[in-house]
């Protein structure tokens, strides 16, 4: 558990710092890019964008290629919080 909520600051921290908020987003499988080897190959990075999704920090954008993520706006207070 301790590790899902490291790996929650670290995703959003990445796509606060790049600046990802709603109409520009990254594809999902770039998310864990960064994140030592033990915690990219672990099930958890998966939960935890699962947990993120639907708390809706992070909103999500189909496309033809593949799953677009970017943060929402709607919850900055939330995302400044896992940020600090």
């Amino acid at each position: 558990m301790e590790d899902r909520s490291t790996i929650k600051k670290f995703i959003v921290r990445k796509l606060y710092r790049k600046r990802m908020w709603l109409h520009k987003h990254t594809n999902i499988n770039n998310l864990p890019k960064g994140l030592s080897n033990e915690l990219r190959v672990s099930k958890e990075v998966k939960k935890a964008i699962e947990e993120l999704l639907k708390y809706q920090i992070l909103l999500s954008k189909p496309t033809h290629y593949g799953l677009e993520v970017s943060l929402n706006p709607k919850k900055i207070k939330e995302i400044e919080e896992l940020v600090d």
